[in-house]
């Protein structure tokens, strides 16, 4: 008997082949070339290998909505919030040019929103009614050494008044004991001094008050570098003021000029389409991460502050009930550190992070307990100093407890990669990282994202620092934490590198955005430019026929941790599992938020399903959620979204 070849062959496919096969005996490279693209451009869209590999296309993004993607958020409205803010333009965040771009994957539509603020490499997570809170962004750029024309830094202004607090503008002046004049770049507000009773013969001590303000020299080039501390005058001030009001600096100097953070913080409503703002935070941030607490609060950590330095482990809480920020345990951490809430008041840090900080701080992963601020090291983890640009997921379901980390490079523009991943127990009695199966090339910038099935898709990525010698990777591949392996899917078309993000769309596609490499060619002469393309990848779960479950819900989508939702489904009895899947929250290859809960099928009937919530918050912090069935053969629904409130 003849065997069967493995995977069917039609007329089609080997009338393509011989064309191919007739193009190439031409022995011409060229046609060759156009034969071997065209032949694949037609095997990727066989249906056979879209139900083993999946399939990418491009959405449709008309020119007057294109921008630099830097944060892509998904909304319970379906649709998708793009920020780029000045989106890594310095000439756009010299201009005020901010923006956003709302785009409805359902209808493939897309409107501008108006963004009050630059909120480029702000922190962003969901928040328990839906509203996205976006913390951070850009105050300035940063300025390489031998391009910095006037000597700056931090100036401390002091105020020795008791009796009243003084904001400076822009543009203040503080004159040194010599005559040399700097600018303040932002305004300062400067509390009164603290009165405190002594009881001794004069009644109180006056304890003098100090805020930060960056300042530049007035004039160009070296006579405003300085060395020493020494005290400024505030021009225009006399008198008692001139007295009790002064600056004080330590260093002003024609260094490297960091990014800046700003201390503005928004809700973007996803019902009204526009931004609100909020409290400030105590600190600026310029590449915070953002974490949403069990009781539906708001970690902030990390970021550059306004004076371009990493925030010493000042973190604070936001509540959203209030919109106001309070203090939260000191600790340090490199720039967007990757966080997983898996307790109450606990947080798995697994050492992904995206930039910023000292190649031996902060870097070590754990458990860190907000109750008691302390902190305890995971070990195991293989090539801990490649963890920079990294991609980290808590694996599905969110129940195992089980963290992933895959990837990553070298500290700053190192040139170190890997293909390592690992994972991390978190429900072991000692919890530790044990390694996992290798990534196919070493990868940097990989992003990864779950999917309905259990199952985590990883894609794009490059060797070498933004992509450097034309090093962006064009594969992708699924990861089954069942098997512990990965198998390919097929490859996308456009590279993706530095702030580029991925997001799980309500009908089980991925979307991708972004891609920021400083070269365009393998030689590093031509400069890169932002990728503005959309590329969606429909996974191999959407090309098994036409039958997919249906899913919907009886009225009802508000619910508590621990009750019960009845889902409406044709076939209930094909349906395998069902998952609860948090919203994405991404930038820079880290998503803040997702995550996929199991819920416990408790009764079947001819029409319906009765699913549980958990009831714990920590497993399931409140917000909304896109509820998602998946049959026997792992063709997941669409998802329908329902609201977990605390």
């Amino acid at each position: 008997m003849a065997q069967r070849p493995s995977r069917p062959t039609t007329r089609k496919t080997l009338l393509g082949v011989a064309a191919a096969v007739a193009l190439a005996a031409l022995n011409a490279p060229a046609v060759a070339g156009f034969a071997q693209h065209a032949y694949h451009r037609y095997e990727i869209s066989q249906p056979e290998y879209k139900a083993k590999y999946g399939h990418w296309t491009l959405a449709s993004l008309p020119e007057k909505y294109q921008l630099n993607s830097i944060h892509a958020i998904l909304l319970h409205t379906g649709k998708v919030l793009l920020i780029a803010g000045s989106g890594n333009s310095v000439k756009l965040f010299e201009g005020g040019a901010f923006k956003s771009t709302l785009w409805d994957p359902a209808t493939d539509t897309f409107k501008k929103i108006d963004t009050p603020a630059d909120l480029f490499c702000g922190g962003h997570a969901q928040l328990p009614d839906g509203k996205i809170l976006v913390a951070g962004g850009t105050a300035r750029y940063e300025v390489l050494k031998g391009d910095v024309k006037r000597a700056g830094g931090a100036m401390l202004v002091k105020n020795e008044d008791p009796d009243r607090a003084r904001t400076f503008p822009k543009g203040t002046l503080f004159r040194s004991p010599s005559g040399v004049e700097y600018r303040s770049q932002f305004s300062v507000r400067v509390p009164a001094a603290k009165k405190t009773p002594t009881g001794r013969i004069s009644p109180v001590k006056v304890t003098a008050s100090e805020a930060r303000v960056f300042v530049e020299a007035v004039e160009e080039g070296p006579l405003g570098i300085t060395n020493t501390t020494e005290q400024y005058a505030i021009v225009g001030l006399k008198g008692k003021d001139a007295d009790n009001l002064y600056g004080i600096a330590n260093k002003l100097g024609l260094d490297k000029k960091d990014f800046q953070g700003i201390k503005d913080a928004y809700e973007f409503d996803p019902v009204t389409e526009k931004y609100t703002k909020v409290g400030s935070m105590s600190e600026a941030r310029w590449y915070p991460t953002l974490t949403t607490l069990s009781d539906g609060r708001v970690l902030a950590v990390s970021g550059l502050d306004d004076i371009g330095q990493i925030v010493p482990g000042k973190n604070e809480i936001y509540d959203p009930r209030t919109q106001t920020w309070s203090p939260a345990p000191t600790r340090y951490f490199p720039t967007y550190p990757s966080f997983f809430l898996t307790g109450k008041r606990k947080i798995f840090y697994s050492g992904s992070n995206a930039g910023y900080g000292p190649a031996d701080k902060g870097r070590t992963p754990g458990l860190w307990d907000l109750r008691t601020n302390t902190f305890t090291p995971v070990p195991g983890l293989r090539d801990p100093d490649v963890l920079e640009t990294s991609s980290s997921v808590l694996l599905p379901p969110a129940q195992d407890k089980k963290v992933m980390v895959l990837g990553g490079g070298g500290v700053g523009e190192s040139r170190a990669a890997t293909s390592r991943t690992a994972i991390a127990d978190l429900d072991a009695e000692h919890p530790a990282f044990t390694t996992g199966p290798r990534l196919p090339e070493n990868t940097r910038y990989l992003n990864s994202v779950l999917l309905p099935d259990d199952k985590v898709f990883t894609t794009g990525g490059s060797q070498d620092y933004r992509g450097k010698g034309a090093s962006d990777i064009l594969k992708a591949q699924i990861y089954d934490p069942a098997k512990n392996t990965f198998t390919p899917a097929a490859d996308p078309t456009v590279g993706r590198d530095y702030h580029t993000e991925a997001l799980l769309l309500p009908d089980g596609r991925v979307a991708v955005f972004g891609s920021d490499p400083l070269f365009a060619d393998k030689a590093d002469s031509r400069p890169g430019h932002f990728e503005q393309r959309v590329e969606v990848f429909a996974p191999p779960y959407l090309h098994q026929g036409d039958r997919r479950p249906d899913l919907a819900l009886d009225g009802r989508t508000d619910v508590d941790h621990g009750s019960e939702v009845v889902l409406h489904t044709t076939d209930p009895t094909s349906i395998s599992r069902v998952r609860l899947i948090r919203p994405g929250s991404a930038t820079h290859v880290t998503d803040f938020d997702q995550r996929s809960v199991a819920l416990d099928i408790t009764r079947r009937t001819g029409g319906t399903l009765t699913v549980r919530v958990p009831d714990d918050a920590s497993l399931v912090p409140p917000g909304w959620y896109m509820a998602v069935a998946v049959d026997t053969r792992g063709v997941p629904s669409r998802a329908v979204w329902i609201h977990v409130f605390g």
